[in-house]
């Protein structure tokens, strides 16, 4: 079959293409088909295996895309063909493979890459909020030691101090007592009736009474 495939990385370094955790990789993969009759591209897929060892072994199986594609004879097109890993930073043995039929329904298999590439951890940011939040963890954590600390070890060794304002306004407080004029009771209404009366309803020889005479003794011979 007069079909070739080739994969390439647009996002890839110069130094090799770098697989990063948790974002996806995107393989741009060409077919050429020098066919008289169209192919059709039906699925693409691949897999990382370990690179030490003759008989490389299978690590992870990458999810096979569906795309039937028709590519017709002597014309080229590309499919995109995106995978995303969670994995040990390592390096791996990349294989993608697509598999194509022709006008009969012949199946066929084409490689379109195998090479070795490098799992990596993403970059990270002091502004990604999950570091953020790793710091602000951290600090609350140590500024609770810092305070543990301080209050067992250290406060009992300084003298406390007192408590002021206590002394001067109990002072004036009793000074305000001493100073507190005496109250004076109201005048007793019994009282006034005793040392006041009305002298209407006396009698007339109650209140005049006749003055004593003197009497003179004879003096005795």
């Amino acid at each position: 079959l007069s079909v070739t495939a080739h994969a390439s990385f647009p996002a890839s370094e110069i130094f090799g293409v770098k697989l990063v955790n948790g974002y996806p990789t995107e393989a741009l993969i060409t077919f050429a088909n020098e066919e008289e009759s169209p192919v059709t591209v039906n699925f693409i897929g691949g897999s990382l295996s370990a690179v030490e060892g003759e008989s490389s072994q299978i690590v992870r199986n990458l999810t096979a895309h569906r795309y039937s594609v028709e590519i017709p004879a002597g014309q080229q097109e590309s499919v995109s063909y995106s995978f995303a890993t969670e994995m040990h930073p390592q390096d791996l043995l990349l294989t993608l493979a697509s598999v194509i039929s022709d006008t009969d329904g012949n199946l066929f298999t084409l490689y379109a890459y195998n090479g070795t590439v490098s799992v990596v951890e993403p970059e990270t940011s002091i502004f990604d909020p999950q570091i953020l939040f790793l710091y602000f963890f951290l600090l609350a954590c140590f500024s609770g030691v810092v305070y543990f600390f301080y209050t067992v070890w250290i406060a009992p060794y300084f003298p406390q101090k007192r408590r002021a304002g206590k002394g001067p306004e109990y002072k004036k407080s009793a000074g305000a007592s001493k100073k507190e004029a005496p109250v004076e009771a109201p005048s007793s209404p019994a009282v006034s009736s005793a040392t006041t009366y009305n002298a209407e309803w006396i009698p007339a020889h109650h209140i005049n009474r006749p003055e004593a005479r003197k009497v003179k003794g004879s003096a005795k011979a």
